[in-house]
């Protein structure tokens, strides 16, 4: 029998399906379950650099619910295929297997968080939908995976005044993951390169790129 998540009630279940589904649509197609004490965390990346040179920060949807005390677990699986349990309203069947995904490995801190001000859902919505409307103006017709993926990146990694100098994708991951549902002034917080905009419904995580690898090269000896 395939593995399950069991939930206190349907509408939890029900709940995590639609986060699952919105995060197959707009993000990478993956989603990373993690059960521990009661809470399942889920997240998913609206936004995350290729390869190690390029600059897109990493952009990170996250919710919590409510799950079997018992279950624990740490996986990443294809949000696509996480469904709702044909017998049982509570329950999600789990995929037989699990994917990569090599944002899943970046985990923000648990600690050290400091008051980075507030944000308006009304303006996270509006440079949300303006982010939209760029994305749809900067891409020709028939455009391929590789274009798509750069003017996404461009678009959605740019910083915004408006939204405190974060990327745009943070709008985009609140207003595209359902975290924006009416009036209320979303809480900013940072921790080094990490900041986090939690709403009732959710909280966002961005990563600011880190820049790692050879140093310069220096010159060694006297001169000749």
């Amino acid at each position: 029998m395939p593995s399950r998540l069991l939930f206190p009630d349907p509408a939890t279940a029900t709940d995590v399906v639609a986060f699952a589904g919105r995060a197959a649509r707009i993000g990478d197609g993956a989603v990373r379950l993690r059960a521990q004490r009661g809470t399942l965390a889920l997240t998913a990346a609206l936004l995350s650099p290729q390869t190690l040179l390029e600059a897109t920060p990493t952009v990170l949807g996250m919710r919590f619910a409510r799950i079997d005390p018992e279950l624990e677990c740490d996986l990443t699986v294809d949000a696509a295929a996480l469904a709702a349990a044909p017998d049982d309203a509570r329950a999600l069947v789990l995929p037989e297997s699990a994917v990569a995904a090599p944002w899943a490995g970046i985990a923000p801190p648990r600690a050290g968080w400091v008051d980075g001000g507030g944000l308006a859902a009304a303006v996270l919505a509006a440079r949300a939908q303006w982010g939209v409307a760029a994305v749809a103006h900067a891409l020709p017709a028939g455009a391929g995976d590789e274009a798509v993926r750069a003017v996404r990146a461009d678009v959605w990694g740019s910083s915004d005044a408006d939204l405190l100098g974060l990327p745009r994708g943070v709008a985009f991951a609140a207003f595209a993951l359902g975290f924006i549902g009416g009036e209320e002034t979303a809480s900013v917080r940072r921790s080094g390169p990490w900041t986090r905009v939690s709403l009732a419904r959710g909280h966002v995580l961005t990563r600011a790129h880190v820049h790692s690898g050879l140093t310069a090269v220096r010159a060694t000896g006297g001169r000749g």
